[in-house]
């Protein structure tokens, strides 16, 4: 089975087993409440359910029905919270997952393939995507209707026109 990041585990809260983590997701408020499933990154992925969540300091305060102290999750401090394939929420059209953006080939009307998408950067208003290019500087594509014309996740590559300056 596959998994996928929705955040890290970044310190203990308190004695009773609460963790801190940062979200990863564009979808924190889905991914982090009572009930939800996560799995925390190990050899063998460790299923965790939430029972309890608040936000505290542009963080998430999450406490497992898994852990009743600090000493049992103190071990995952570094680990990524993740969730299944299986929970996926499916997005409306035009809107894509990370994971199925990064390692797309990237290809202009004019010049055929340019490079691949190694990176996505959330600076603000648009994503950007990290385009490598063999033998030249990385790429900043910004994620606008003017510059991304088609992404075909089938035949895995998005079409793109240049902006001038974009080169």
């Amino acid at each position: 089975m596959k998994y996928y990041n929705v955040g890290k585990i970044v310190n203990t809260h308190g004695i009773r087993g609460e963790v801190k983590v940062v979200s990863t997701t564009d979808f924190p408020e889905e991914r982090f409440q009572p009930k939800q499933q996560l799995y925390i990154q190990a050899q063998q992925p460790i299923p965790v359910t939430i029972t309890a969540v608040r936000e505290h300091k542009g963080t998430y305060l999450l406490k497992f029905k898994e852990f009743d102290n600090i000493n049992q999750v103190e071990p995952y401090k570094g680990q990524e919270l993740m969730i299944s394939e299986d929970d996926q929420q499916s997005l409306e059209d035009g809107q894509y997952y990370y994971h199925q953006i990064i390692g797309l080939d990237v290809e202009t009307l004019t010049d055929g393939k340019i490079g691949t998408i190694k990176e996505i950067l959330a600076p603000g208003a648009n994503d950007v995507w990290v385009v490598k290019r063999p033998h030249q500087n990385d790429l900043l594509l910004p994620v606008i209707d003017d510059v991304v014309k088609t992404v075909d996740l089938e035949h895995h590559k998005v079409l793109v026109e240049l902006m001038e300056g974009l080169d």
